[in-house]
C-alpha cells in the first residue's frame, strides 16, 4: 500500500488513476490528503475500487475539490452515483450504503468532523476575545435524510470532546425550530444537518449564530476560514473535567415554539367562521408534520395529510425529490385534494423551511401558485389586516417593513409602496432577512433589548413599531416565508399556518384564492415572473455553471429575444447600497433591464450545481383597475413573453458554452 495516497502500487488500475491526463492535480491532491489525514479504513478501500473499476468521472467527481464551507454552511451528495462495495458494506435503514460517499468533494464524517472542529474553534476563540463565562452551547437539529442522525451524533461528540455544551434534538427536527431553539435556550450556535429540498443522495450542514441567523460577517468569514483550513477528521479531545455536556432536546422546546407561532394567526374569529374550508397538508416525508400538524389542530382546520408520506423516510420514495416548488412532489396530494374536494394543498420540504400551494381555482380544478404569488398574497392579506386591527397606522407605517430578495417579484414592492410601509430588497439566501432582522433589534434600547427573548410578541411588535422596523412579511421567490422574528430563517411550519389563514379569509368572503389574487393584481398591478433553471453537475458541470455566470458578467447581450438591453448591474464588479443605506454585500449576479420592460436576474445557485435565470415582466391598468376582461389578457400576454423570452436566452447559453 503506497503511504502517499492509500493506493495499492501493485495495481495497474491504481497507479493509472494517478498518472493519467484524466485526473486533475488536485484529485490526485485530494486523493492523498483523504487517505492520509482520514480515520477510516473506508476511504482506502472505496479509493482502490473506484480506480479499480476505472471510475475516472466518478474519482474526479468525488476528489476534484475539497467541499469547502461557506456562509450556506456545507452541501453536497452522502452517496455516490456509483456506490462501492466498501461503502455499501451490510447496509443501512432504507436500502441505503453503511458508509457514506467517500470523497473529499462528499457530505461525510470526514467534512462533518472538519467542519465542527472549525466552528467550535472558533467559537472558544470568540468566548476569549469577548470574556464571555463559562463554555460555549451549540443546538443540533437534523432531518430525517441518509446518515443525519449519525453526522448529528458525530457533531455532538466533536462539539463536546473539544470543550462546548451541545444539546441535540431526540428526533428529526425543522430548520425554523433548530433557529428558534438557539434564541429560546440562548445557545452560542446552532447546527442543522439538511439538505433541504435537494434529491435524496444530498446531506448538508447549516451553521447559525447565537441571533438564531445564519452565519454571515464578521463571523463569516472567520469560521470559514478555520474550516477549510483543517484538513483532517482526527482531533485531541481536551482533558475531560474540560469537556462539554450533551443534552437531549425535545418536547419543552416544541411547545415554547408552538406558543410563539400561535402569535402570528392575526383573526382566530375569522378563521373560525370559515370552517368549511378544507385543507390536505403533507409534509413529503419530512419533518413539517411534528409541528405543522398540531398548530393546524390548535386553530381547528379541517385538514388531511398524505398517508403514505406521513411517516420519515430518507429515501423520499413517493417522490423524484421532495422540493414542493416543483409539481411532480405535491401530485399525491393533489390528487388527495381533488378526491376529498379541498381548496388548498400545502406542502413543506424535509427541513420544513419551504412551502409550496396547490388551490382550487375558480374553474374548480386544482392549480400551482408561484413562491410569488404565495408570498405576495400572504403580505398584501397581513398589510390589510393589520391596518384594519390598528397595528399599522398611517403614523407608523414608515416604522414597517416588508423584506424581500432581489429576484422575489416587485409586486410586493407595490403593496409596500402602497401602504407608506418600507420593502428592503437583500440577496438571495435568507440569511440576509435574518441578517436585518438583527440590525432591528439592536436598534432597540439596550435595556429592553436586554429582555427581548422574553417578551411576547405584542410587546416586541410595540417597540420595533417605537424604536425600529417592524418586519411584517417577507421571503423568497423559492418557497421560503415568514413574518416574525422569533424565527431567523424561513419557516415552513409558519408559512402553512400563514396561508391557511390567507385561505380561511378567502373563504369567508366566498372567493376561491385565485380570485383573491386577482384583487391583489387589480389593486397593485400585474406582475409576473419565470424561473430557469440549467442544471450542470460534476467537476465539469461546475466549469460551465463558472464559465456562464463570467460569461454573462464580462459580456453583456445587446438585446435579449428583441429586446435592447437598457442597462445592467453586476453585483459582483459594483458596490450598491439598499433603500436603508446599508451595502450590499459582493455576489455573483447580473440584472439586466430591457428596454420593453421585462427584466432578466443570472446567478449561479450557492448551494446546487445550478445557474439560475430569473425573468420580470410589469403590467398597469389603463384605468384606475384592470378590468376582468383586461386582466385576463394582460395574463396571457405575459406568460407567452416570458416564455419566449426563455426560449432566447436557453439559445444564448448554448452559443456561450
Amino acid at each position: 500500500m503506497c503511504k502517499e495516497c492509500g493506493m495499492s502500487k501493485k495495481s495497474p488500475a491504481n497507479q493509472a488513476a494517478l498518472d493519467t491526463a484524466a485526473l486533475l492535480e488536485s484529485v490526485a491532491s485530494n486523493v492523498r490528503l483523504l487517505t492520509l489525514a482520514g480515520d477510516s479504513p473506508t476511504y482506502a478501500e472505496s479509493i482502490t475500487q473506484l480506480a479499480e473499476g476505472g471510475q475516472w468521472t466518478e474519482i474526479v467527481d468525488r476528489f476534484y475539490r475539497t467541499l469547502a464551507f461557506g456562509t450556506g454552511g456545507l452541501r453536497g451528495r452522502t452517496i455516490g452515483r456509483n456506490v462501492m462495495k466498501a461503502e455499501q458494506g451490510k447496509g443501512g435503514a432504507g436500502g441505503r450504503p453503511e458508509q457514506p460517499c467517500v470523497g473529499t468533494n462528499a457530505m461525510n464524517y470526514f467534512n462533518i468532523s472538519r467542519a465542527t472542529q472549525g466552528l467550535v474553534a472558533y467559537l472558544h476563540e470568540w468566548f476569549r476575545k469577548k470574556k464571555l463565562p463559562g463554555r460555549p452551547n451549540i443546538v443540533i437539529a437534523h432531518d430525517p435524510r441518509h446518515f443525519s442522525r449519525e453526522f448529528a451524533e458525530l457533531t455532538a461528540k466533536v462539539a463536546t470532546e473539544l470543550g462546548c455544551d451541545a444539546g441535540l434534538f431526540e428526533g428529526p427536527r425543522s430548520t425554523p425550530e433548530l433557529s428558534f431553539a438557539v434564541r429560546h435556550t440562548n445557545a452560542t450556535a446552532g447546527i442543522v444537518i439538511t439538505a433541504s429540498h435537494n434529491p435524496p443522495h444530498d446531506n448538508g450542514y447549516k451553521a447559525y449564530f447565537a441571533d438564531g441567523a445564519q452565519i454571515v460577517e464578521p463571523h463569516a468569514g472567520a469560521i470559514i476560514a478555520k474550516v477549510n483550513a483543517i484538513t483532517s477528521d482526527r482531533y485531541t479531545p481536551v482533558a475531560k473535567a474540560k469537556r462539554g455536556k450533551r443534552i437531549v432536546l425535545g418536547r419543552e422546546i416544541d411547545d415554547a415554539y408552538m406558543a410563539r407561532l400561535e402569535t402570528l394567526v392575526l383573526d382566530p374569529k375569522m378563521v373560525k367562521s370559515a370552517a368549511g374550508l378544507k385543507i390536505v397538508f403533507t409534509s413529503i416525508h419530512g419533518t413539517g408534520g411534528v409541528i405543522t400538524k398540531p398548530m393546524l389542530k390548535r386553530f381547528g382546520f379541517r385538514f388531511t395529510v398524505v398517508p403514505e408520506q406521513d411517516q420519515f423516510d430518507g429515501r423520499f420514495p413517493t417522490v423524484k425529490s421532495p422540493n414542493p416548488e416543483n409539481a411532480e412532489a405535491l401530485a399525491m396530494a393533489i390528487a388527495l385534494a381533488s378526491k376529498e374536494a379541498a381548496d388548498v394543498v400545502m406542502a413543506t420540504d424535509p427541513d420544513c423551511d419551504r412551502m409550496g400551494v396547490a388551490i382550487r381555482n375558480s374553474r374548480g380544478e386544482m392549480e400551482l401558485l408561484t413562491g410569488n404569488q404565495i408570498g405576495s398574497l400572504i403580505a398584501a392579506y397581513r398589510v390589510r389586516k393589520m391596518i384594519e386591527l390598528g397595528i399599522i397606522t398611517p403614523a407608523n407605517a414608515k416604522n414597517c417593513a416588508i423584506i424581500k430578495t432581489f429576484v422575489t417579484t416587485d409586486l410586493q414592492k407595490a403593496i409596500a409602496a402602497k401602504h407608506g410601509l418600507r420593502c428592503v430588497e437583500t440577496l438571495t439566501g435568507f440569511k440576509y432577512i435574518g441578517e436585518k432582522l438583527g440590525k432591528y433589534e439592536l436598534a432597540i434600547p439596550a435595556a429592553a433589548r436586554a429582555r427581548y427573548r422574553t417578551l411576547s410578541e405584542g410587546e416586541t411588535r410595540a417597540l420595533r413599531l417605537k424604536h425600529s422596523t417592524y418586519y411584517v412579511a417577507g421571503g423568497e421567490e423559492s418557497y421560503g416565508y415568514s413574518a416574525h422574528d422569533f424565527v431567523r430563517d424561513k419557516d415552513g411550519n409558519a408559512a402553512v399556518l400563514l396561508f391557511a389563514e390567507v385561505a380561511a379569509w378567502a373563504k369567508s368572503r366566498g372567493l376561491t384564492i385565485d380570485q383573491l389574487l386577482d384583487e391583489v393584481y387589480a389593486e397593485y398591478g400585474f406582475y409576473f415572473e419565470k424561473n430557469g433553471t440549467l442544471t450542470f453537475e460534476g467537476a465539469d458541470g461546475a466549469a460551465k455553471i463558472a464559465k456562464l455566470a463570467a460569461s454573462y458578467a464580462k459580456t453583456a447581450p445587446k438585446t435579449m429575444d428583441g429586446a435592447k438591453v437598457a442597462g445592467a448591474r453586476d453585483y459582483m464588479a459594483k458596490t450598491f447600497k439598499d433603500v436603508e443605506g446599508d451595502v450590499i454585500p459582493k455576489e455573483k449576479m447580473v440584472v439586466f433591464d430591457l428596454a420593453d420592460g421585462r427584466r432578466v436576474a443570472v446567478r449561479p445557485s450557492g448551494t446546487e450545481p445550478k445557474i439560475k435565470f430569473y425573468m420580470f415582466i410589469r403590467r398597469d391598468p389603463k384605468g384606475a383597475r384592470f378590468s376582468a376582461k383586461e386582466l385576463a389578457g394582460v395574463k396571457a400576454e405575459s406568460r407567452a413573453s416570458l416564455e419566449k423570452l426563455w426560449q432566447w436566452i436557453q439559445s444564448d447559453v448554448k452559443a456561450r458554452l
